[in-house]
């Protein structure tokens, strides 16, 4: 059997941008793609739509009248080997005669790493592994950071000016980027299961936090607010809005509840009971159960005191961060992080893995941050 070994990392990338084509719409599964090959060329594609649909492999087999002996199987993840709300594909890779599967990389969850490869193997499959598997990680970081923690992947949104403000004194954000800015930034809630802000970012800037995209319709995620005392207005936009998501308000376990509920659609709006923690939401046990509502992918867009929180916390696993060429020129507006910071420059978090990227005269900085516990 041809190994085509030269062209794995070529047909991996297929198989990627497959996987791509699912993001956003396959929680609390992964995003995966698949791509058959014949005479070192593709023959059919596939990739996992959303939760209850055939898997990538699966498709993409389900695509070909005739598979040979000779076609290879090239797929980002491991395939799986048990029953969930879909058959194995393990069983479905058997029964098509192919005799070649290529993966990106291994199932992160801890009760089926390797099983997949395994049983293939075990019936005379050929299995090669770890094409591409960083990429692949990068692709699945929300799936692997939920099933090996069971909370969600926490991303942070925020725009600047270059002298590292966020608002006015007055609380004026509208806009510190531009456009094609915004338009990214939608995008990423289009591909989160959730959203959140604080209190005092829906009392300042009544914000609507659905997805608004130029090119064809967007998703709306779940939005989040921590409200502490129950202060959100009953005609904020979060409650008033008609949208497919609903709004969650995250308040102390001894606070009344009804106020904020008033005159809104119950459906759309609840509230969720988190133990306080120095008289503020325990934002620890907060995750956990936001894991528990199989919420994989939180993006959080302000306000400073809820950033700064998560910073000191540790909480939070990826930045994105606007830089817009603005000048605020003084020392009172809005900071991107509130509260006590690091005494010395040697202790402030550091981010990695950093990747730049341009939107008009913005600058997007993407990082990691570095924890030291």
């Amino acid at each position: 059997m041809p190994e085509f070994t030269s062209n794995h990392d070529k047909f991996m990338r297929e198989a990627l941008k497959e996987a791509r084509k699912g993001l956003g719409r396959t929680s609390p599964n992964p995003a995966v793609g698949a791509v058959v090959v014949r005479d070192h060329r593709v023959i059919a594609r596939g990739y996992h739509h959303q939760a209850g649909l055939p898997h990538a492999e699966v498709e993409a087999l389900s695509k070909l009248g005739k598979v040979s002996a000779q076609d290879t199987l090239y797929v980002t993840l491991e395939p799986c080997n048990h029953q969930g709300r879909t058959p194995p594909c393990t069983r479905a890779i058997l029964a098509s005669g192919v005799r070649h599967v290529v993966v990106g990389m291994l199932d992160p969850n801890p009760g089926v790493e390797g099983g997949g490869c395994q049983f293939l193997k075990d019936q005379g499959i050929q299995v090669t592994t770890g094409v591409l598997e960083r990429e692949c990680r990068i692709l699945n970081e929300v799936f692997i950071k939920f099933v090996t923690s069971e909370r969600p992947f926490v991303m942070a949104k925020s725009a600047l000016t270059l002298d590292g403000w966020c608002a006015t004194s007055r609380r004026d954000a509208k806009w510190v980027t531009n456009e094609a800015s915004r338009q990214f930034a939608h995008r990423l809630r289009d591909r989160v299961d959730a959203v959140m802000v604080g209190v005092g970012t829906v009392l300042a800037d009544n914000p609507s936090l659905t997805t608004r995209l130029k090119r064809g319709p967007g998703r709306d995620p779940l939005r989040i607010v921590l409200d502490t005392h129950l202060r959100t207005p009953p005609d904020a936009a979060i409650v008033t809005q008609r949208s497919p998501a609903g709004t969650l308000l995250v308040t102390g376990a001894d606070t009344g509840y009804d106020r904020p509920l008033r005159g809104s659609d119950p459906g759309r709006v609840t509230l969720l009971r988190v133990s306080l923690k120095k008289g503020k939401i325990d934002l620890h046990a907060l995750l956990k159960k936001l894991g528990e509502m199989s919420i994989t992918s939180l993006l959080v867009e302000g306000g400073a005191t809820l950033m700064g929180s998560l910073i000191r916390q540790q909480l939070i696993d990826k930045f994105y961060i606007f830089k817009a060429p603005k000048i605020l020129g003084g020392q009172d507006g809005i900071p991107m992080a509130a509260g006590v910071g690091s005494e010395k420059m040697d202790q402030c978090l550091t981010l990695n893995r950093i990747k730049t990227r341009r939107f008009g005269e913005d600058l997007l900085i993407t990082g990691y941050p570095v924890y030291t516990y």
